[in-house]
């Protein structure tokens, strides 16, 4: 790692309270939903009730005569609003998507029209009276019924529902699987969830009509960077719209790159003239959300010596992604990037396979098609050691790339930059009891109950630069770009530091906490005494928000340099004021000192009132003024070549975590329930280990959902089963297993201090170690493997049924 991760930290490691949490405690947060501007309306959606269908004709004049509404937009009328929506596909042409629909529908819960009006509860009333006429086509249900010949085609001017078909192959996969004495074969289902934040996506747009300035405050994440799309879509010059960061109530992907909702109340706030506020409500976000899950099908194969070492993998993988191809294979990128798990496996080939079906479209969710990676690696490993005897624990061990081979490139380009995958393991593993489990096994086997404990390790990936979105086509849309984060610090005359952020307010991570311990560190403050605001659009500096795991890594290296420049101009002021040589200083604890004694020494405060207050008393190379502005982009990144036998550094700081889950399975009803729990991270240098745990805790409540309990299912019509928190169920405190955790930590030699993104843990690994935990359980009865997500008691009885 580098000197600098080496130095004594003082702020950076340590647990401090998250300094957002008093103003969220009292209810001063300030969501979204707060904001009450004056002769503000409100929006209700029009939705298709029918999965795919010509939309005919609308009467709206029902609707319009409801005392306190004030208009009604359909999809026709949008379409002269609004351009074609924003989104990465790399295949711009391949289909266009609008904020409603204005010819077709194709999916249950498409927006059609909108009623706007003084109230939501008017606007709700009123879509009930707005008449569409619809003629009826030909469903396509799922992905396999949407790759079969002569299948309805969502998009006219596609030649058929695949979107894209892509495999990428590095290293001799033919040769190693040739000369393999040994080949794993497994097929796993992945169900569709998306994620469930207690606050919706929601916005105010407020437009101007003297200035022609539109500001929107909206609750959607990693908007900054590409805040130009956005205006693109609404017909506004980019400088004349201004999207303010507002606090998420959780988002964990549902919020990142969320656009359709402030593009919904923008229109409609343009059209009119007034303020427009629109929220989701539970079933908008079910229905019609702008990010579902990943719902895939894999095919694997794994070649392997008789000893037990990998050789090679296959996967062939079909992916649904409903309507709309808005992110390409960007989820795909996320699984390259750790194609190979913890292995050092050297050769692969990867087809990916994106189908459109009668479905919301897919987007983010925690992990980006990266956690359904890991547990497809995961369920291959142990398919190995099911049938050929191996032991899971040894397997594993076995095959780790070792401390000393890091940085590793793995097949396919992008590295990893360090790692100590048997030290995390050793330590799960000394937590996780497994003797006295074996042994409480053994007796509850005799006494008629069956307990299982699961092992996986697997990776999570962080800090992603752009080329995962691009490196699936030969020729993308457009290139490679940058993806920064931003910030400026600001010293008051009393020495008094001020942060401002350009990307996300608080959604669920702590950006203030991180921004605070890290001007702890480099600036010698108390993080509490830093104040902090948020910047819109209109005035920001180039920012890309959370995603990836990415914004510690990315905000912190935006403070360090910004805080640098301020340190640089702190001891050229202190020189001038104590008439001794720059070289003769140092920056420490907050002020400076003479190098050497401690008792010559300028607070920050002495120092920051003389290019404040008093700038003519300094030379006239100091400037008035103390403040820095920082733009930091990805610390390591490379570019793929133009044949793509390389896709270049795109996700180099790789965490890795081991969980052991122990559960109990009642064979007379399907139900599992949870034992034991343990889970060690390494996500390198920790900046505050009680908001990773949280961190954690929360991923892993997630994958105990997907696990066994959430998934939106939709019939053959492909009218949605599970669109209410009735049917679509998540876990309580009841379902989530109490955590004990442990911390490893391997700093990276990239970024400050060591830092490794930790914001999806949980998620990316506990659905592995579950499946694997029921697998061992009903090893004794001869079930069949647990391969299809969720693992509902249905699906547990059958699994033991059909042995």
């Amino acid at each position: 790692m580098s000197m600098q991760g080496m130095k004594q930290l003082q702020w950076i490691g340590r647990s401090i309270p998250k300094v957002e949490d008093r103003k969220f405690l009292m209810g001063q947060g300030g969501y979204v939903d707060d904001l009450d501007l004056p002769n503000m309306l409100h929006v209700a959606v029009v939705r298709s009730p029918v999965a795919h269908a010509r939309i005919l004709s609308f009467d709206t004049s029902r609707a319009l005569e409801l005392d306190g509404v004030v208009a009604v937009i359909t999809g026709k009328q949008a379409a002269e609003l609004c351009d074609f929506m924003p989104d990465f596909n790399p295949e711009p042409n391949l289909h266009k998507w609008r904020v409603l629909a204005d010819e077709k529908v194709r999916f249950v819960g498409e927006g059609v029209a909108v009623v706007v009006a003084r109230s939501r509860y008017i606007a709700e009333d009123a879509r009930e009276l707005v008449d569409v006429e619809y003629e009826p086509l030909p469903v396509v249900p799922n992905a396999r019924a949407a790759m079969l010949p002569g299948s309805a085609l969502l998009h006219e001017k596609m030649e058929s529902n695949v979107a894209l078909d892509s495999t990428l192959s590095f290293g001799d996969v033919d040769g190693e699987f040739a000369r393999a004495d040994i080949v794993v074969r497994e097929t796993i289902r992945w169900g569709r969830t998306s994620a469930q934040p207690l606050e919706t996506v929601g916005a105010v747009a407020n437009f101007n009509t003297a200035t022609g300035m539109l500001t929107i405050n909206s609750n959607s994440v990693a908007l900054t960077n590409f805040a130009f799309l956005v205006a693109g879509t609404l017909k506004v010059q980019s400088n004349k719209l201004d999207l303010i960061p507002m606090p998420a109530g959780g988002s964990f992907g549902a919020k990142f790159w969320a656009v359709r909702v402030a593009i919904t109340a923008g229109m409609c706030s343009k059209f009119l003239g007034k303020p427009v506020k629109y929220v989701e409500d539970r079933l908008d976000h079910a229905v019609s959300c702008d990010h579902h899950g990943s719902e895939r099908e894999y095919e694997i194969e794994l070649a392997m010596t008789k000893e037990g070492e990998f050789r090679a993998i296959k996967f062939d993988i079909i992916d649904d992604y409903g309507a709309y191809f808005q992110f390409g294979l960007g989820t795909h990128g996320n699984a390259m990037s750790q194609v190979i798990g913890p292995y050092n496996i050297k050769a692969v080939s990867y087809r990916a396979r994106g189908v459109l079906s009668n479905k919301c479209q897919q987007g983010a969710y925690r992990g980006f098609g990266s956690e359904v990676h890991n547990f497809a690696m995961e369920r291959i490993v142990d398919k190995a050691v099911r049938e050929h005897g191996f032991d899971r624990i040894e397997l594993r061990r076995s095959n780790f790339i070792q401390p000393s081979q890091f940085p590793f490139k793995i097949p396919g380009g992008n590295v990893y930059d360090s790692g100590d995958y048997e030290g995390v393991l050793r330590e799960a593993l000394g937590l996780g009891k497994l003797d006295h489990w074996r042994a409480e096994q053994t007796k509850g086997r005799a006494e008629g109950r069956y307990i299982g404990i699961g092992v996986t390790t697997c990776q999570e990936r962080s800090v992603y630069a752009a080329n995962e979105w691009w490196f699936f086509r030969r020729s993308p849309a457009m290139g490679v770009s940058s993806v920064p984060e931003s910030i400026s610090l600001s010293v008051d005359a009393l020495g008094a530091v001020s942060a401002t952020l350009y990307s996300t307010a608080f959604w669920g991570n702590s950006p203030e906490t991180v921004v605070a311990q890290v001007l702890g560190e480099e600036l010698g403050v108390n993080p509490d005494d830093v104040s902090f605001s948020y910047a819109g659009t209109a005035k920001g500096l180039p920012a890309s928000g959370p995603g990836g795991s990415r914004f510690t890594v990315m905000i912190s290296g935006a403070v360090q340099g910004a805080a640098a420049k301020i340190r640089a101009k702190a001891l050229k002021v202190a020189a001038h004021m104590m008439e001794i040589s720059e070289n003769d200083l140092e920056y420490v604890n907050g002020g400076v000192q003479v190098k050497g004694d401690a008792g010559k020494r300028l607070g920050l405060a002495e120092i920051a009132i003389m290019p404040r207050l008093f700038k003519h008393q300094l030379p006239d190379d100091i400037d008035s003024g103390f403040e820095a502005d920082m733009v930091f982009d990805h610390p390591y990144t490379t570019l793929p070549t133009a044949d793509r036998s390389d896709l270049g550094v795109y996700y180099p700081m790789m965490a890795h975590a081991a969980h052991i889950a122990v559960v109990e399975v009642d064979v007379q009803t399907g139900a599992i329930s949870f034992l034991d729990y343990v889970a060690v991270h390494d996500c390198g240098t920790v900046v505050n280990p009680r908001s990773l745990d949280g961190h954690v805790i929360g991923g892993l409540a997630q994958g105990v959902g997907q696990t066994l309990l959430e998934e939106y299912v939709y019939d053959e019509e492909g009218q949605i089963q599970s669109s209410s928190l009735m049917d679509y169920l998540i876990p309580s405190a009841m379902e989530v297993p109490e955590v004990r955790l442990g911390h490893h930590e391997t700093p990276s030699p990239f970024t400050p201090y060591g830092m490794k993104g930790g914001g999806e843990g949980g998620r990316m690994h506990a659905p592995g170690a579950i499946a694997s935990a029921v697998d061992d359980a009903l090893a004794p009865l001869g079930a069949k493997r647990a391969t299809y997500l969720p693992l509902t008691p249905e699906r547990v009885l059958n699994l033991i049924a059909e042995r």
